[in-house]
């Protein structure tokens, strides 16, 4: 946890920033008054009270505001955080979306002391939920959220015979638990075109968990489970086991489901079946079960259960 400091803004670009008690942040835009706030990466600067005041120490005349920044705050090494990384302050919520910034070498702290904070240290983040911050406000730094991609297969989809359901209930759901959908996609049944999807979705690294939904019944065009088998790397066969013995509680149709779970690099691939209903009994089941999972598989967490670590045990 950390406390915000100072909240500082300047109505025109190039000049001096200068401290208010309480400001206004605008979801894709940044803070209200601001000249430097626009639908850009940029939106928000930030820094950490300590390196400001390392500066100071230095003989560095640095008043709030004097490196351009928004918000000071103390507690947090907001550099330290990585990319994607959520700050909650109250409602308001800024997603990191660059750290460091090339200094201009004519700035006012540059020419006193011959160096600058801003490209090591400084912070910028994007506007995702609006509202107001104050000065003295708690705000709570977060790692990023797990990026989910989403296939459904169907040729009926694909062709437009049919409105797809399922994927945007998974979208639905996954955002619900506080994943980000980066891709949703809907492709007919052809195992190629569905594998070729899976490994540029992992092989790229352009999501965590990849989600399909579709194809995992009997019939024989059903080939998601064959098209994931086929990219796999490592299996991870109790997650559909746990989604069937689920599922076997409502209905006895549940056995024959062929869905798969497997692991290709760091992305995980879970098989959905292709109603809305079994999506939901599904996938609200496993939902926060995967989060851990994933922080194993991705590094965020080499410790599986708190158990002392192993060379055996840690997420390579």
């Amino acid at each position: 946890m950390g406390i915000v400091r100072a909240i500082c803004r300047s109505a025109e670009r190039g000049t001096a920033k200068y401290a208010v008690s309480e400001g206004e942040f605008i979801p894709a835009h940044g803070l209200r008054g601001d000249a430097h706030a626009g639908n850009w990466p940029r939106q928000v600067s930030l820094l950490s009270l300590e390196k400001i005041n390392e500066f100071r120490s230095r003989g560095a005349e640095a008043g709030d505001g004097a490196f351009g920044e928004n918000l000071v705050v103390e507690g947090i090494d907001l550099a330290k955080l990585p990319l994607g990384s959520l700050l909650r302050c109250g409602g308001v919520i800024l997603e990191i979306s660059q750290i460091g910034k090339e200094c201009h070498k004519h700035c006012a702290i540059f020419n006193q002391v011959g160096d600058c904070i801003m490209p090591r240290e400084g912070v910028f983040a994007k506007v995702v939920r609006g509202g107001i911050i104050k000065t003295g406000d708690e705000i709570f730094a977060e790692p990023p959220p797990y990026r989910i991609a989403i296939i459904t297969a169907s040729d009926r989809g694909a062709g437009g015979m049919r409105e797809d359901t399922s994927g945007p209930l998974i979208r639905e759901i996954a955002e619900k638990a506080g994943y980000r959908v980066e891709s949703y996609i809907l492709l007919p049944d052809e195992q190629k075109l569905l594998e070729t999807e899976m490994k540029r979705i992992a092989d790229q690294g352009l999501a965590d968990l990849i989600l399909t939904t579709g194809g995992t019944g009997f019939s024989p065009r059903d080939r998601t489970p064959e098209a994931t088998l086929a990219v796999a790397e490592r299996l991870a066969p109790g997650i559909a086991e746990a989604m069937r013995a689920h599922s076997l509680g409502f209905t006895g149709r549940a056995m024959l489901s062929r869905g798969a779970a497997v692991i290709r690099g760091k992305t995980l691939i879970v098989n959905l079946p292709g109603s809305p209903r079994g999506v939901r009994e599904n996938l609200e089941y496993i939902i926060d079960e995967l989060k851990h999972g994933l922080d194993i598989l991705t590094g965020r967490d080499g410790n599986c259960g708190g158990l002392p670590e192993r060379a055996d045990t840690v997420a390579g």
